[in-house]
């Protein structure tokens, strides 16, 4: 019998999941979404065929029909909470996969909960952007046992992401390290990226050169960050891609996990810091990871926009 899929989370991520899982998972079933705001899981249903997907009003519900449960939201204690409401349901021998992106420890203890109550868990967390979750090319880190995450696999690679990087049998934090790890690369990258087109500007420079060379030398997220950065979107965009909360968030898990181990991240403290300014500018909901450019431009007498 073809397993009942779940999602709960429809952030900038999740929507674009839901999107790809729907349009080529093959699933036989209509895909029960949840969302702490359900006029969000409506409006994403509309942009679904027809019957493809069912909004779900109540957790418990959806958590009692179902095999699979998907599960993305914003941080430690959205996730504690959240899947602390999954697990007041019977979920004996279903598979709990956590996309979420959380500190090493929360994920640890979440996992003893999940198993604790008789179901499995994987503990996935994904790299790329929400372009990149709605085009179905992310990376998937999933983490656990073997035969959980090939449950997984049919509605990963081809579907929802392009490659995993997989720790088969290996602890269930290990994969929030890495992602972590990685996150600290995509702050570091913006904040240089951020630095050198404020010394462009103010050297005489200019933006232009140095965006050319980015995209000839470079590529990649370099390019995408610094087309946000000259062409303003860091400050004109409604919903942040990557907001600083969340920057902020991987970044203290980041330190404090490499406090723990006898190392210093001297770069994303840096970054943090570069990151409370937009906070404290934008709002840290609202505030872009890419307003690290109007942060450093704030800090060497530029104003915050680059509307100039």
């Amino acid at each position: 019998m073809a397993p009942q899929l779940m999602w709960i989370g429809l952030g900038n991520m999740g929507r674009g999941m839901v999107k790809n899982l729907v349009g080529k998972g093959n699933l036989e079933k209509p895909l029960l979404l949840f969302n702490r705001t359900k006029q969000r899981s409506e409006d994403l249903a509309a942009k679904l065929p027809a019957g493809k997907t069912e909004v779900i009003e109540d957790i418990a519900e959806g958590v009692k029909r179902s095999d699979i449960i998907f599960h993305i939201v914003s941080n430690d204690t959205a996730v504690k909470e959240s899947i602390g409401t999954v697990l007041q349901s019977d979920v004996k021998g279903k598979l709990i996969v956590e996309c979420s992106t959380i500190h090493p420890d929360t994920t640890k203890q979440v996992a003893q909960d999940v198993v604790a109550k008789g179901a499995e868990f994987i503990a996935s967390p994904i790299f790329g952007a929400p372009a990149a979750a709605d085009a179905g090319v992310l990376v998937f880190v999933p983490a656990g046992p073997k035969a959980s995450i090939d449950k997984l696999r049919p509605y990963t690679i081809g579907v929802m992401g392009r490659s995993e990087i997989p720790f088969e049998d290996k602890p269930y934090e290990t994969s929030l390290k890495l992602k972590l790890l990685g996150n600290t690369f995509i702050l570091n990258a913006v904040s240089q990226l951020s630095e050198g087109l404020t010394l462009a500007e103010k050297s005489g420079v200019g933006v232009e050169p140095v965006q050319q060379l980015v995209d000839q030398l470079f590529g990649g997220i370099y390019s995408s960050y610094a087309e946000r950065m000259v062409k303003g979107v860091y400050w004109k965009m409604e919903e942040p891609l990557f907001s600083a909360d969340n920057a902020r968030k991987d970044a203290g898990h980041a330190m404090d996990l490499a406090q723990s181990v006898g190392v210093e991240l001297k770069l994303a403290k840096q970054a943090d810091e570069y990151i409370k300014i937009v906070a404290d500018h934008a709002g840290g909901s609202k505030g872009d990871i890419a307003g690290i450019y109007g942060a450093v431009r704030k800090q060497s007498g530029l104003k915050y926009e680059n509307d100039s």
